[in-house]
Order: structure tokens, then sequence, then C-alpha cells
């Protein structure tokens, strides 16, 4: 029996898999943002704007697995990491002058480690990022990208 090939693509069932635990986090994670009320500030509103459009995103893709579909999610997967990014560095500047405020001499690594340990979770738009590569990587080498294939590809949800 032959191992198999490097290049094969991957199958229909884990692009399925990797769009539902896309979905998954998806949800958990904007559903977490609202209990903690993440949205007195309308940059507060981005990463929940994301998320209600990833899942819609997720939906139609996997609904209708055709090249508009996954090129729409494919965009929505890079503003995921670009709001993660965005939202790690919003939350380690409010952490950095929260603490100044109380001790303006502070520098260097206390500072950092005082900012990371702050009141708002300095790493917590990682999540953000992680869900726009994890969206990505249920992307990669999908069947609606094909060149003889560009909107014939077989719905993820049929049996």
């Amino acid at each position: 029996m032959d191992a198999p090939s490097s290049t094969a693509a991957p199958s229909a069932a884990l692009h399925r898999l990797l769009l539902a635990l896309f979905a998954f986090g998806a949800a958990g994670v904007g559903v977490e943002l609202v209990l903690l009320g993440h949205y007195e500030d309308y940059k507060q509103y981005v990463p929940l704007t994301l998320l209600a459009l990833g899942l819609v995103g997720a939906l139609w893709l996997g609904v209708a697995p055709k090249r508009a579909s996954l090129l729409a999610f494919r965009l929505l997967m890079v503003g995921f990491v670009i709001a993660g990014i965005a939202g790690l560095v919003l939350h380690y500047r409010t952490n950095t002058e929260f603490e100044l405020e109380l001790y303006p001499t502070m520098t260097g690594w206390r500072l950092f480690w005082e900012s990371i340990h702050g009141a708002t979770p300095a790493l917590a738009p990682g999540t953000m990022v992680q869900l726009g590569l994890l969206g990505m990587l249920a992307t990669l080498r999908h069947p609606a990208l094909s060149t003889g294939n560009k909107d014939r590809a077989k719905p993820h949800f049929e049996g």
C-alpha cells in the first residue's frame, strides 16, 4: 500500500470539521464578549461584528461552497487576524496607561509584566487571531478553488 501523498487535498470531512470548529469557537467567543459587556466603545463592536459575520460566512461556505463564498470567508479571516492583533495592542496599551497613572516612574520589565497582568485581558484578543487562522486552514486546498470546479463543489452539509 502506498503512503499518502503530501500533496493530496484535504478531505471534505476535514473541511467540514475545521469549519465547524471555527463556528463553535466564534459562537463561544461572541457569547463571552456579550456576557462581559464588550460593547461600551465603538472599538469593542469590531470583534462582535466580525464574529457575527464570520458565523454567517461559515454558514454560507458550508451550504454553498463556491468560489465567492470561499473568498469572502477568507477575506473575513484576514479581518479576524488584523482585529486580533489590533486588540492585543489596544488591551496592552490600556493596561500600560493604567499602570503609569498609578506608578508614573514604572518602566522596563516591571511595566511590561504589570501591563500583561492588567485588568484588561491583554492576550485575550489573540483568540481572534487563532480563529482567523483556523478559518483560513478550513479553506486550504478547498475544492471550490479548483480551476475546473469553480462553482460545482458539493455543499459540505450534504451527506
